[in-house]
C-alpha cells in the first residue's frame, strides 16, 4: 500500500509532467480550478489548486474533503502511483470504477485532453 509521502510525490510528479506539456495538453493543464484527491485506502485528501499548468497542493486532510473542489478525484494510493508512473491507464481505471472523477461538464471536456 502506497504511503502518504508516496502519494504526495506522485502528485508532485504529475504536476511536473503537466508543467512541461505542450499543445492541447498544455492548454488543458492551464485550467484554474480548485482540486482535491481523496486517497481512499489512507482516508486522506490532498487539496489545492490547478493553475499555471501545475497542481499546487496546499493541504493534506484526514478523511474526505469538507468542501467540494471544482475537480475531485478519488482512488487508492497504489492506483495514484500507478497512474502517474504510466502503469495504469486512466480511461480503463475510470471506466472500471477504480478512479472516480467529478467535475463540471466543461471541465471534463477540457480534462479529457490530459487523459
Amino acid at each position: 500500500m502506497a504511503t502518504i509521502e508516496e502519494c504526495r510525490a506522485a502528485l508532485e510528479k504529475l504536476s511536473e509532467h503537466m508543467g512541461s506539456a505542450e499543445g492541447d495538453v498544455r492548454a488543458a493543464a492551464a485550467l484554474d480550478r480548485s482540486v482535491s484527491c481523496h486517497i481512499t485506502d489512507l482516508d486522506t485528501t490532498f487539496v489545492g489548486r490547478m493553475s499555471e499548468g501545475r497542481i499546487h497542493v496546499r493541504d493534506t486532510l484526514q478523511g474526505p474533503p469538507a468542501d467540494k473542489a471544482q475537480i475531485r478525484l478519488a482512488m487508492t494510493g497504489d492506483d495514484l502511483v500507478a497512474l502517474v508512473d504510466g502503469e495504469l491507464h486512466f480511461a480503463k481505471a475510470w471506466g472500471s470504477g477504480r478512479v472516480k472523477l467529478h467535475a463540471g461538464l466543461r471541465d471534463l471536456m477540457v480534462l479529457r485532453k490530459l487523459l
